[in-house]
């Protein structure tokens, strides 16, 4: 089960943006409490009569921002949707929140089988000092090749673990790290002091693209994974490594491997991306 990463998040935040962007909030229905983290249930309901003034991403996370100068921060973490969906439709038990807007009868729902996902409320000003964004390493997309670099200077350990710390890096997860080491032609088990800078600049290279490619397709949904209308991703029929193991590599026709790297399991071609 893989949680949705810098690509889901983005498209969950464009398919929205327009269609709840200025919209101004007439009630809000809150079927699980344990939803909130570190809010009380007073605080989300108090955002009745609140306008939404924008919606983006930090890392894998969503942030809502509203004319009350607070902002509404989404974890989908493992099974986590954030869609709109006509008031008439019946939601299903799976449904832990719900907001109605004043002028339409679209209404924003929250969906969380695993019950994993969070949301909280904070004052905007205070992003920065706000855990987990307080922890946050810089945004991918926003890096040059030379920041990107320079991320990497006194750094230890094997690339691949790495590239999942979210204080490294902000919303890379398990899948776009072995499509992005894959594409570099990099072993997901070399020591990060190993790499040359032509091959930290191959990385750079190789992680725009996939996270581009990503996004063009609206995101992967190998299992939960919806954007914010409820439509699937389409990035998964452009998997290069990942959950193919045993099947051959599109690039040298070798089989793909998998294995586990830092607990995680990791895909990749032993031919493209040899460990020497």
């Amino acid at each position: 089960m893989t949680m949705p990463e810098l690509p889901e998040a983005e498209t969950i935040c464009r398919s929205l943006r327009g269609r709840i962007k200025g919209k101004l909030i007439k009630a809000i229905k809150l079927f699980w409490p344990f939803l909130l983290k570190d809010t009380e249930p007073e605080a989300l309901l108090r955002w009745t009569g609140t306008r939404l003034i924008q919606i983006r991403r930090r890392g894998k996370m969503i942030l809502i921002d509203s004319d009350r100068q607070e902002t509404l921060l989404v974890h989908l973490k493992m099974t986590g949707q954030l869609y709109l969906a006509p008031s008439e439709v019946a939601r299903d038990k799976h449904v832990r929140l719900i907001i109605k807007f004043d002028d339409d009868n679209l209404e924003l729902r929250f969906r969380d089988v695993r019950k994993f996902g969070y949301i909280k409320i904070f004052e905007t000003p205070r992003e920065n000092h706000v855990d987990p964004l307080n922890r946050l390493g810089p945004d991918p997309l926003d890096l040059s090749a030379g920041e990107f670099i320079s991320l990497f200077q006194g750094r230890k350990g094997r690339i691949k673990s790495l590239l999942l710390r979210q204080d490294f890096l902000a919303g890379l997860g398990n899948i776009y790290s072995d499509e992005i080491l894959f594409r570099a032609g990099i072993n997901p088990e070399r020591l990060t002091g190993s790499l040359s800078q032509k091959e930290l600049g191959r990385l750079y290279r190789a992680m725009i693209f996939v996270l581009a490619q990503a996004i063009k397709f609206r995101g992967t949904s190998v299992r939960d994974y919806r954007n914010g209308l409820g439509e699937t991703g389409g990035f998964q029929d452009h998997l290069r490594v990942y959950g193919r193991e045993g099947e051959r590599c599109y690039r040298c026709r070798q089989t793909i491997k998998r294995k586990k790297v830092g607990s995680r399991s990791t895909y990749f071609c032993p031919q493209c991306q040899p460990l020497g």
